[in-house]
């Protein structure tokens, strides 16, 4: 099955920078999306970004303007660029990938995914 890794994940200030990368292997050819999710302690797990393989791209409201999602579909590697981050951005960020339309942001869209990187941000 596809394997994804994550990293990039830190601790910063609030106002700062990261970018998340997940590296995707194994029957990548079959992917039709992938995504982002983060899960804060005590809550449920939100879609963040996610982007088709044909470069369609969607966001939650709350990161939009924020964070840019990026696809690298030669070495099916998955980015997220953060910046203008808040304290309320910490969380488990994890990455996702569906083989399948529909796509979205919606975790029950996405049958693969990865272990997960720490983002916390500071005040």
């Amino acid at each position: 099955q596809v394997q994804l890794v994550e990293s990039g994940g830190a601790s910063v200030q609030a106002g700062g920078s990261l970018r998340l990368s997940c590296a995707a292997s194994r029957y990548t050819d079959r992917l039709y999306s992938m995504g982002w999710f983060r899960q804060a302690p005590g809550k449920e797990r939100e879609g963040v970004a996610a982007v088709r393989t044909d470069g369609r791209k969607t966001y939650a409201d709350t990161v939009n303007g924020r964070f840019t999602v990026s696809l690298d579909n030669v070495k099916r590697t998955l980015y997220l660029q953060m910046s203008k981050l808040k304290p309320e951005d910490t969380a488990m960020y994890y990455c996702a990938a569906g083989a399948f339309s529909p796509w979205g942001l919606g975790s029950n869209l996405y049958a693969y995914w990865g272990q997960g990187t720490q983002v916390t941000v500071s005040s």
